[in-house]
């Protein structure tokens, strides 16, 4: 169960490796948020597997009622009171009558066995449902953003008024699956009763070329989105590098909503010639094999996808020293402190001067540890 399948992103994406996988032994439905007319089964290859589709929309909810639901859930978040009860009482406000049963519904006449809440909202519905759905059904919640980013005090998602409320939740479910080690301690340090399972996301793609590291290009990929990839850290960085550099070029692979601060500020430093921004593509390999190091500038990330995709192509990686990063590459990365883009801009400089041909296979190395096989063992193994 997803938001989303039929769309551009990091996690539908994940999702339907996974999928896939796991269509090759047992059957498989996805039930997905998106309009029907979305579906385009080519986009991370689906088509090669057989896999059911469920198009769900919410009822409409009645207007008493709805004014009912909102009053308790202002109430809540404004008291955050402690307890089991009074997160029930919100996670069934939040979540009204006519909703719950309609998804309800739709999990149950299919009779499944399994049943994954992908993304932390809909593993806390899936949590809300239980009493709703069969008896013997397994739910699992699948929780691709940080712990930071969910529950931190700047966090665009949850923030930190409902965080008792979520791993209240999450606690019901019969396994909650997090990216990385830092997130299950930092579930375990607010809630030591509350012990998450660590799946890593597998490489999503089949590598292109090696990169041959003589093309004196920086490479970032990811979505435009505010205050997330840091896209435009790396931009400011860039600019501080370019004047002691007039070699190197810099390329930002994707599309989103700050697409035209990125712009503007390609304009004001005049790098138009050296800063490329490019769309989404389905060959997103071509740009990581014409590549010669890796840049991730995020200011959080759930689990960096995109640094295993960077050195399966042989790519030395800088990135800001996130927590998953730091877990995912050890020794191997080239770090900075997120945020600062003096020390970013540092770390460009530095990363034109490494033992290429040594830290590239150091890189290959490294991305072998997330071949989808290895994952989707983990995966069977608590399914």
């Amino acid at each position: 169960m997803t938001d989303s399948i039929f769309s551009v992103g990091g996690v539908q994406r994940v999702t339907a490796v996974i999928a896939k996988e796991l269509a090759k032994e047992h059957d498989i439905t996805i039930v997905t948020f998106d309009a029907q007319e979305m579906q385009d089964t080519t986009l991370y290859g689906l088509d090669e597997v057989d896999i059911t589709y469920r198009f769900f929309r919410y009822p409409a909810v009645g207007k008493i009622r709805n004014i009912v639901c909102k009053a308790y859930s202002a109430f809540y978040k404004a008291i955050r009171p402690s307890g089991r009860l009074f997160s029930d009482l919100y996670a069934n406000s939040s979540f009204p009558a006519p909703r719950r049963k309609e998804l309800a519904c739709q999990l149950t006449e299919e009779n499944y066995d399994i049943i994954i809440g992908v993304h932390a909202p809909l593993a806390a519905r899936l949590a809300t449902l239980r009493p709703l759905l069969n008896k013997n059904v397994c739910c699992i919640g699948w929780i691709h953003n940080s712990f930071e980013a969910l529950f931190g005090p700047t966090s665009l998602y949850i923030g930190p008024v409902l965080k008792r409320h979520y791993v209240c939740q999450f606690k019901k479910l019969d396994n909650t699956v997090v990216l990385c080690q830092h997130d299950a301690d930092s579930y375990y340090t607010y809630d030591a009763t509350f012990h998450p399972t660590v799946i890593y996301n597998p490489l999503t793609l089949v590598p292109g070329t090696p990169s041959k590291g003589t093309t004196k290009r920086f490479l970032a990929v990811g979505r435009f989105s505010h205050l997330h990839k840091g896209f435009d850290l790396l931009i400011d960085a860039f600019h501080i590098f370019a004047q002691e550099d007039s070699e190197w070029t810099l390329d930002i692979v994707g599309e989103g909503p700050e697409e035209s601060l990125y712009r503007d500020k390609i304009s004001e430093y005049h790098l138009e010639q050296r800063v490329l921004l490019h769309p989404f593509t389905n060959r997103v390999q071509d740009y990581y094999s014409q590549a010669q190091v890796y840049v991730l500038s995020s200011r959080w990330e759930g689990f960096g996808l995109v640094l295993v995709e960077a050195m399966a192509h042989g790519l030395p990686v800088v990135s800001s020293n996130l927590p998953t990063s730091l877990e995912i590459m050890g020794d191997f990365g080239i770090y900075f402190e997120n945020g600062n883009v003096e020390q970013l801009a540092q770390r460009l400089q530095e990363a034109t001067q490494m033992d290429w041909p040594s830290k590239s296979a150091e890189a290959l190395s490294v991305a072998s540890r997330f071949n989808v096989d290895h994952i989707i063992s983990q995966w069977k193994e608590i399914l």
